[in-house]
């Protein structure tokens, strides 16, 4: 609609800032998906292990035997740890990476908005110049008119007044 209206500085800053959400979106899905594999391989250990404990307790010959069993087993404990664990690990590293892509991206999308601010104020400074240059030439031109029809204005004043004597 408006190919030229976008200045250089605000595209260079624009395309800065896509590419640290960009990068940003990228390290948030890719964190999205290491949990999600966290949690199918969860799921499926605790799948497994509730079977096997289900297994030795239909395997048991006796009441005793049973009660045993079910006394020693503690389906889905040690891998609920384990998982926990490798939640916390996996939510310190995306964060760790969150922070390099910050630290990466952060000065350069400043130096360009620096640069697109600067770019503003100085545009703004021509216009404002511009425009007061435009109201000068405007006062000048109705100062220059009122003095020509002052003039005229008076000159037929006394001519009627020469007349009427």
């Amino acid at each position: 609609m408006f190919p030229n209206s976008i200045s250089p500085a605000l595209k260079s800053h624009l395309e800065a800032q896509l590419n640290f959400a960009t990068d940003l979106s990228r390290k948030m899905f890719d964190t999205a998906q290491k949990m999600s594999e966290l949690h199918v391989r969860l799921a499926q250990d605790l799948f497994q292990e509730w079977s096997d404990t289900n297994q030795q307790l239909l395997c048991a010959r006796d009441t005793g035997e049973f009660l045993s069993t079910a006394a020693q087993l503690q389906p889905g404990g040690v891998r609920l740890r384990q998982y926990q664990q490798q939640l916390g690990n996996l939510v310190a590293n995306a964060n760790v990476e969150m922070n390099r892509t910050a630290e990466t991206h952060i000065p350069e999308a400043s130096r360009t908005a620096v640069a697109f601010a600067d770019e503003v104020v100085r545009k703004t400074a021509e216009e404002t110049e511009k425009a007061t240059q435009r109201q000068r030439e405007m006062i000048e031109k109705m100062h220059a008119a009122g003095h020509r029809n002052g003039a005229g204005h008076s000159r037929d004043t006394s001519r009627q007044s020469d007349q009427a004597h």
